[in-house]
């Protein structure tokens, strides 16, 4: 019986790895560390052999301390490892924020296929991996004779523990332009590409990849027949105990340096891609309707890691004042891509700011749940399901049950269910739903008929 299931979680800011006892779905350890980007040479990525090292000795010391039965992988998507008949990369893992691909980005637009096809919108910089591969190819004419196999980046993780060769559904699906969510298989872009026959065959994200090497099962001290799953995108990870465990309809906030929302059995939906919505492939092979923006980031641009200090006269203050933040602080993705980020009606003070920062994510995020056609109660994981003033409004903005994942990571928990017995469906461990606090009420219709102005 597997038991405790190892989860390598690596997102744009930060890496962790923790250890999940099925028995109970609680995290038992986790240990984290910054996913630093190198400047170079040839272009922005990320620093795989530290990464490597992070794995391998996180491996080795929960084993120690607690036993592993079974290892997962999830990862922040936009990302894919290039590989050589050799199993070394042809190419370093390019950090996706890098705007190398906007310069070719013409004449990419006329190779990628269309939003129907692939339910992917068109991104900057490299957030969509075909922008990614092409830039690539462009700036190194080597390096596609160099490819023998591409994986996503959970893949290549359990490439590394266990030497096979994976894509999953989830990550090649998570707005890559390299997969049609309708049809379950690969898009035209991969024959433009020139990839075809090169992409690591496509698996469900509980399909075992295999076991560990002999080498890695000496550096960890973990048997060599510990199985390692095939791997899942991060998002995808935290919807994935509601997917098994709770009927639809429903919607999944997963946050993190992104804020995702993933409607399940909602309303159809007409997705607007010029605003950053998209359909992700879920766990099980099924279409998503999804939107998302860099809610995280955002936040720790205005927030860092200070303290919540405000007290209950500051929310009122924010609110009866009309203390807003209009978006986008980060522009270029999310609802309103196209917005420059400003106060109302000044810059405000800092518990007003914590207050009014808070509310601003949460009405991004009752716009993208809007946007999927959501309907039920929503689940909010991860970090801001500590963030009491964004609850608050978000409850108060959707107007629906709005339900916390106790879970620290957000996706730990996800990604070790895959692993389980989904024969017997893991308790859902919420708390009460948020109260509704309709003194929010006059601030949401205030700030979204300003949105709606364009002011």
């Amino acid at each position: 019986m597997t038991a405790h299931v190892a989860v390598f979680d690596i997102g744009k800011t930060n890496a962790k790895i923790g250890l999940v006892d099925l028995a109970t779905r609680t995290e038992i350890a986790v240990t984290t560390r910054p996913n630093r980007v190198l400047a170079g040479p040839p272009y922005p990525h990320y620093d795989t052999d530290a990464l490597w090292q992070f794995l391998t000795d996180g491996l080795r010391d929960l084993h120690a301390a607690h036993g592993i039965d079974a290892i997962s992988v999830t990862t922040h998507g936009a990302s894919a490892a290039l590989l050589t008949a050799d199993g070394t990369l042809a190419a370093p893992v390019l950090d996706y924020e890098h705007d190398g691909p906007n310069a070719v980005a013409a004449a990419y637009d006329a190779i990628r296929p269309g939003f129907a096809e692939t339910g992917s919108p068109r991104l900057g910089a490299g957030l969509n991996v075909g922008a990614q591969l092409h830039w690539q190819f462009h700036v190194d004419p080597g390096l596609r004779d160099r490819v023998v196999t591409l994986v996503m980046w959970p893949q290549y993780w359990g490439f590394r523990l266990t030497g096979q060769r994976a894509t999953d559904v989830t990550s090649i699906g998570c707005h890559a332009d390299l997969w049609n969510p309708h049809t379950g298989q690969l898009s035209s872009l991969v024959d433009r590409l020139g990839l075809s026959g090169r992409i690591a065959p496509p698996r469900r994200p509980a399909d075992l990849l295999g076991t560990l090497t002999p080498s890695v099962a000496a550096l960890t001290g973990l048997p060599a027949t510990t199985p390692v799953a095939t791997g899942i995108h991060d998002s995808n990870a935290s919807l994935l105990p509601h997917l098994l465990g709770r009927p639809a309809p429903f919607s999944v906030v997963s946050t993190g340096t992104w804020v995702v929302v993933m409607s399940v059995g909602g309303s159809a939906a007409m997705l607007d891609p010029a605003r950053d919505a998209m359909i992700n492939t879920n766990a099980l092979g099924q279409p998503v309707p999804s939107a998302k923006f860099m809610g995280g980031r955002e936040h720790d641009l205005l927030r860092g890691a200070k303290p919540p200090a405000a007290t209950g006269a500051d929310a009122a203050r924010v609110r009866d004042q009309g203390i807003m933040l209009m978006p986008s602080v980060v522009a270029g993705s999310g609802p309103y891509p196209d917005r420059a980020m400003h106060w109302l009606p000044g810059p405000p003070d800092d518990a007003a700011q914590e207050v009014a920062v808070g509310y601003y994510l949460a009405l991004m995020t009752a716009e993208c749940l809007s946007m999927t056609g959501g309907h039920g109660p929503v689940i909010v994981e991860g970090p801001f399901a500590r963030n009491r003033h964004f609850l608050n409004m978000l409850a108060v903005a959707t107007a629906r049950p709005v339900l916390v994942s106790p879970s620290q990571t957000g996706t730990a928990i996800g990604a070790a269910l895959l692993f389980a017995d989904t024969g017997n469906p893991p308790p859902q461990a919420e708390i009460a739903p948020q109260p509704v606090d309709p003194t929010l009420l006059p601030y949401a219709a205030a700030w979204r008929e300003r949105v709606g102005r364009g002011n």
